[in-house]
């Protein structure tokens, strides 16, 4: 299957879609919006064929899972978005030359988006709600797992965008095939930025096999660091709800570093999770301290040599790691983490300030969890990923994070000499 049409279709809306106006877009994605509430009954049927093939013990289940509050977040997102500021035509930097020259540098859209997923339908809805909003086209390559929910989804799209005489071909979905993906990542020329938002399966495929500008996100093996001098009440309810909240997704608690002299303080830091049947991996120290204070059936041993610490896990399963200081902690972070998420549970503000400054990634908490890291939370309305890497954006991207920059110069006869 040839997609070279296609990729032409998306670019030429794009180029379309710079001249909207913001009121116009905000009054297309609330009507989206609206009819994704009008027609939740097709959305949650399409999502059960998709469900119905896979097991229910599949990690990417409940990333998979729709329902009805699920499904009305996801109208609410996009209603937010149509509130936010417009993140173009913004004057980043102004001056003017010596020579009279006036220089302005405005914020852009990048034009066409292509966005690798898997088997997350919310990224559907999301992606195109910041895309339009920031005049951007996208191309959509969502996996198999996924693909009647997508499909229905972006019928709704492309229903709304028909009746307000906007090209359909501003969203396009592809085909869920090896093929499209293959394709997607050479179409130079065509896609202005690609973004792939899953495992790290999926994101060192993308990144080897590119040949389009790629924006890495997603992948987190994050951790929470309990301090020598953590309050333990306040650290039981950071360590439940970053592990336990949607242990599916990528922000979710994937090893706990305890200091050795908090060890008593331990069981009561994993009793929350006992009721929910939380597999602790747990070193030797770890490991003596729980046993007769955790479920046996839940809690196993381990010396961390068989990939332990490197592990993101996405489901009700967790590490746990004594280290004799703060910085043997950083040091933990830095030889096992993935640049997404950290947090320290700490009254010492010393502390405090050497692990913020310390640790390298996108988010450094203190004292809350790690369940936190999300475009909306963080108010930026739906994300389109969660960036790990340095160059360009970091951490939760939105609206702001999809738009690039040009340079307007303006004179009146001035040449150079």
């Amino acid at each position: 299957m040839n997609l070279q049409t296609t990729f032409e279709r998306v670019k030429k809306a794009s180029v379309k879609l710079q001249l909207l106006a913001d009121e116009t877009r905000n009054e297309i994605l609330n009507a989206v919006a609206k009819a994704i509430d009008d027609n939740k009954a097709a959305i949650l049927d399409a999502n059960a064929r998709d469900l119905a093939r896979m097991d229910e013990n599949n990690p990417m289940y409940d990333r998979l899972l729709l329902d009805s509050k699920r499904i009305e977040g996801i109208a609410s997102d996009m209603r937010h978005v149509a509130t936010l500021p417009s993140p173009l035509n913004k004057t980043l930097k102004e001056k003017t030359l010596d020579n009279g020259l006036h220089l302005r540098r405005v914020s852009v859209p990048f034009g066409v988006i292509g966005m690798i997923y898997e088997a997350r339908p919310n990224v559907t809805f999301d992606v195109f709600s910041l895309c339009f909003k920031s005049g951007n086209a996208c191309i959509l390559k969502g996996g198999k797992d996924a693909d009647d929910t997508n499909r229905e989804e972006v019928k709704i799209i492309h229903d709304v965008l028909k009746q307000h005489g906007i090209d359909q071909s501003a969203v396009e979905l592809l085909p869920s095939t090896h093929e499209a993906t293959e394709q997607m990542l050479n179409a130079v020329g065509y896609i202005d930025l690609c973004i792939p938002r899953g495992s790290k399966r999926l994101i060192q495929l993308v990144r080897d096999k590119a040949h389009v500008p790629v924006i890495e996100t997603g992948a987190g093996v994050v951790h929470v660091y309990f301090d020598e001098y953590g309050d333990a009440s306040i650290g039981s309810r950071i360590i439940d709800n970053s592990k336990t909240r949607r242990p599916s997704v990528c922000n979710s608690l994937d090893t706990l570093l305890i200091h050795s002299r908090r060890l008593a303080d331990l069981p009561q830091l994993v009793a929350p999770m006992a009721a929910k049947k939380v597999v602790l991996h747990a070193d030797s120290r770890a490991f003596n301290t729980l046993k007769d204070h955790y479920p046996n059936a839940l809690l196993t041993q381990t010396d961390g040599s068989n990939g332990i610490w490197d592990t993101e896990w996405l489901s009700l399963q967790m590490g746990i790691c004594t280290v004799g200081s703060i910085d043997e902690a950083i040091d933990h972070i830095a030889q096992h983490g993935s640049g997404h998420s950290e947090s320290i549970v700490t009254e010492n503000s010393g502390n405090a300030r050497k692990f913020q400054q310390m640790v390298d990634a996108a988010c450094v908490y203190l004292n809350t969890p790690t369940s936190f890291t999300d475009g909306a939370q963080f108010g930026l309305g739906a994300e389109i990923g969660i960036s790990t890497q340095k160059l360009g954006a970091r951490g939760p991207m939105a609206l702001e994070e999809i738009c690039t920059y040009k340079w307007l110069i303006e004179g009146h006869g001035q040449i150079r000499k």
